[in-house]
Parts: C-alpha cells; structure tokens; sequence
C-alpha cells in the first residue's frame, strides 16, 4: 500500500491505448471503479450517471474527470445552437458590435418556422439534416424539397425537428455548397480545445489539429445528394470508399492548410481566417459559459468541426464532447498520443496527485503543443482599454492575432 502513495489512480472505461500508454508512462496506478481513484477518463455516458440526482456521488478534492456535468450545452446540436441565439440576443440588448448578422442577416442553424420561410425564399438551396445527439456521420442526410420534410413534426420547447418514425430529435441547417475545395474536394477542420474552467474562461487551442477530406471529387450536383462520399468528411464514412487511402486517412496537417492558403490566396487572408476560426471559438465557449455547470473537479478536451467556404469564411459545423481516440494512420497515433499527454500535463500538473483547488493557470512550459486561445482574467485585468482595440487583439488575454487590414480601428469583439 504505502508504494501506491502518492501515485495517481486511474481509471477509464475507454480502452484505447493512446490513454493508457500516457498513464503507464507516468507511473499511474490502475484501479478499479469501485476503489480510490484520483482520474477518471470517461464516456458520456458514464459522466451523466457521476453526476445524475439518483446515482451520482460527490467526488473529493483530490478526484478530476474529463467532462464538464453539463458539457451538452455545447455538444449537443441543438443546445449550441438554442445556448448561442440567446447570447446573440443578449449582445444585441448590449448594442454589441458582436451581434452583427451575416449580410442577409440570418443565422445558420434555423428552427421550422424560419426554415420553412427561407426555404421558399431560396427553392433551389440544400439543407442537411442531423440528428442532434449522434456523431460520426451517422443519420445524416440532404434535402432539396419541402416534401422530403413533411413527415417531420416540431418540438416546440427546443425549435428542433422530431421524426415521426423514430421520435429523434433533428437539426436543420443550410448546406454550405460553396465549400472551399482542395484538389476538388471538399474537407472540414478538426481542432482540439482545451477548457480549464468556464468561470473564469479559460481555453486553449492545440496547434496540430487536421483537415479531413472527402474521398471522392465534390459536385454540388443534385443527382449526388445522397453520396455522402462527396458531402460527409467523417472518417467513420470516408475509411468504406473505394478510393480511401490507408496511409494518410485522407488527413493533412493545419499547417500544411495554412502554407497551402498562404501561397494560393495570400498571407493576409489566410491570417484572418484563422483570426475568425480562434473567435468563432472563444465566442462558442462564452455563449454556454454562463449556463455551464463551472464543476471544479472537471475539464474538457473538445472536437471542434469548421468548415470553410469558398470566400474563406469559416462556419461552425459542431463540438464533440468525445473526440475519437482511435488512431487510423500512424500519424495519426502519434498526433493523438501527444494530444493527450499535452492535455494531462495541463489537467494534472506535474502528474502528481490532483487537488482541484488550485488556480487552473498552469506554467507556460507545460503547455506543449497547446497555446491559450481565451485568459478572461487576463483579459479583464487589461482593462477597459483594451475594448478600444481592434478584434486583433494585441495583448496577453488571447491568442496574438495580427491587425486587421482595414486600417479603421474596429471595437474588440473578444470581451
């Protein structure tokens, strides 16, 4: 017993090996769910029930796990979307340069009312439905005509879309079918964000996240509405074409993206999408702040999907509360290892024994591939000045982005 001291216990209920082989490494005891554990890296699932009324228990001080209670907020299709509006609305009250609309003055994600009048308006646009709580592409389809929806009915409290045969909760949204396409394909961005605390925000964004591309060349053709080789960049899709390739997993670097935009499009484009991608972030993550449960014993690793379109404008597509530890290529391994050693570094400082009492605002040494996207505090303690700063946001508080080229000082939409 007295060698088990001081050693951190484990537990997790995902058996993939880029988890297990950081514990091992660090000299991290296994143990059973029923006994002593310090860290848990759990499913969904298994969350819900360590914090559900009925079954939930109260974990100590020296006890953290890898999901926020109520992380659904901003995983669930539906919630982000309802946890979004609300804070638009509440930025508009505050005439907030932040609560813009896009040139139509619309957002992306609609509920029946509003789908069934733009529908009308734009008959020859495509919508993709999505069922709100699954992943990997599954359940997924586009449609061209408002009869394809009429077995639907509405769920009023959520504005979601409900199948009358399955009674499963449904998004809608417009299908961007301008997507910016490399080598005629289309690809969305998966980027790893890491959250400390919610209050006060605090987030990081891993400098090696991927672009997942589409096997098959894409056509915005009607006649291949349903071959989600062209339209669905799941892995879990993509890895059944004819065409996937084994070695590279249809996967490329950001940084290649990113040398790619610079030497197709220019430095300066390319600079500001990424500036747009960081900020669509921070602002997903302030808009569930304030409805998430802050539980101290927890963090979070989060998927971000981003797709980006022709004029290089990014969209929010989802947040997974799971991103996929398997690895389907080497690389892909090695990348997924190192993301989860960088995320313990920072989760469980020094490897040693948690105590969730600490400040959550660990030394810059150990971020490893992780750099801070959002330091609230940080941001607060610059002072109100700062909002008199262009979005670049010029300071310690956010990623270094670089000014904007209009030369007009533009308010800070970062606070």
């Amino acid at each position: 017993i007295r060698i088990m001291a001081g050693k951190v216990k484990w537990v997790t209920d995902i058996e993939k090996s880029v988890l297990i082989n950081n514990f091992e490494k660090r000299g991290w005891v296994q143990v059973a769910e029923n006994e002593d554990w310090n860290f848990y890296w759990m499913s969904v699932q298994t969350i819900r029930n360590v914090f559900s009324v009925e079954t939930g228990y109260r974990l100590s001080d020296d006890q953290i796990v890898n999901h926020f209670p109520n992380h659904y907020e901003l995983t669930r299709k539906d919630l982000m979307v309802k946890n979004i509006k609300r804070y638009r609305k509440e930025l508009e009250k505050e005439g907030s340069p932040l609560a813009e609309k896009d040139e139509n003055g619309k957002y992306i994600y609609l509920d029946y009312n509003l789908f069934v009048e733009e529908f009308r308006k734009n008959p020859s646009s495509t919508w993709i439905m999505k069922p709100c709580g699954k992943a990997q592409g599954k359940g997924i389809f586009l449609i061209n005509k408002l009869s394809q929806i009429k077995k639907w009915s509405r769920d009023s409290k959520t504005s979601s879309f409900v199948s009358q045969s399955s009674k499963e909760a449904y998004v809608i949204s417009l299908y961007i079918n301008n997507p910016l396409l490399i080598g005629g394909k289309k690809f969305d961005l998966r980027l790893y964000v890491l959250v400390s605390t919610y209050r006060p925000l605090r987030c990081y964004m891993y400098k090696l996240g991927f672009c997942r591309f589409c096997t098959v060349k894409y056509t915005p053709s009607t006649s291949e509405l349903d071959n989600m080789f062209v339209h669905l960049t799941n892995v879990a899709i993509q890895k059944h074409g004819d065409d996937y390739n084994h070695i590279h997993g249809g996967k490329w670097t950001v940084s290649n993206l990113r040398l790619y935009l610079e030497s197709t499009r220019g430095k300066e484009v390319t600079n500001k999408l990424f500036d747009e991608i960081h900020w669509i972030i921070v602002q997903s993550l302030k808009a569930v702040a304030p409805v998430m449960n802050n539980d101290k014993h927890c963090f979070e690793c989060y998927g971000y999907d981003i797709i980006i379109d022709d004029k290089l404008k990014p969209w929010l597509i989802e947040v997974n509360a799971s991103p996929s530890l398997t690895s389907s290529t080497a690389n892909d391994r090695i990348l997924k290892y190192n993301l989860i050693n960088d995320t313990l570094n920072i989760a469980v400082p020094n490897g040693e024994i948690p105590d969730c009492k600490w400040n959550k605002s660990p030394p810059k040494e150990v971020l490893g591939n992780y750099e801070v996207l959002y330091d609230e505090e940080m941001a607060q303690s610059e002072g109100p000045d700062r909002d008199l700063r262009s979005r670049s946001g010029q300071s310690t508080g956010v990623k270094g982005n670089r000014a904007r080229d209009s030369g007009k000082p533009v308010l800070t939409t970062w606070k």
